[in-house]
């Protein structure tokens, strides 16, 4: 089934747009869509499932997303007008939902559905699909491996865990009054 929707050049889930997973996807899904071209299997949850998802999280309407392509904008420039109307997610906010996202279907409201779905396209046997984007992914014909992981870059807002040397339980005005006093 799905195959066919990576033929008219539709993402993977994991491709990023300014450091979203997925919304690229919608925006592919949109556009083929509109030319006619999106199977009638996909149609159905054109605004829903992960889409509602995706415009929720950017505070915009789905519909306005639908117009901006309309208007023949690129990819960047939709996801900008999508913070200008609805909200810019911090990079630590973008983080989380690219994590949310990328696990879907495990270990959660989904996983049964991952498995109907499974089923309906004879996967049952391929244990390595444990979330709802390496179905899509297998189910397009992309391999799913390890490859998305580590989909994401580290977040620049600090580090993201652990001590550094000498700071061990330590706060950061402990460790400042420590250095003023030369110990």
């Amino acid at each position: 089934m799905g195959s066919r929707v990576r033929d008219l050049g539709v993402r993977s889930p994991y491709d990023k747009v300014g450091g979203l997973l997925y919304f690229g996807r919608m925006l592919d899904k949109i556009r083929s869509h509109a030319k006619g071209e999106l199977p009638l299997e996909y149609q159905a949850n054109l605004g829903e499932g992960f889409d509602k998802k995706c415009v929720t999280f950017l505070r915009v309407r789905y519909e306005l997303v639908v117009d901006y392509i309309n208007y023949g904008l690129s990819d960047d420039a939709i996801l900008e007008s999508c913070f200008g109307m609805g909200r810019r997610p911090s990079e630590a906010e973008i983080y989380m939902w690219n994590e949310f996202m990328r696990k879907r279907g495990w270990n959660d409201e989904l996983s049964e559905t991952l498995e109907n779905q499974k089923k309906k396209e004879a996967m049952l046997s391929r244990s390595e699909i444990q979330t709802m984007f390496q179905f899509i992914d297998a189910d397009e014909g992309r391999s799913v491996n390890d490859k998305h992981i580590n989909c994401y870059s580290r977040p620049k807002y600090g580090r993201t865990g652990g001590w550094a040397s000498g700071e061990r339980g330590e706060t950061a005005a402990a460790v400042k009054m420590r250095g003023s006093n030369g110990a």
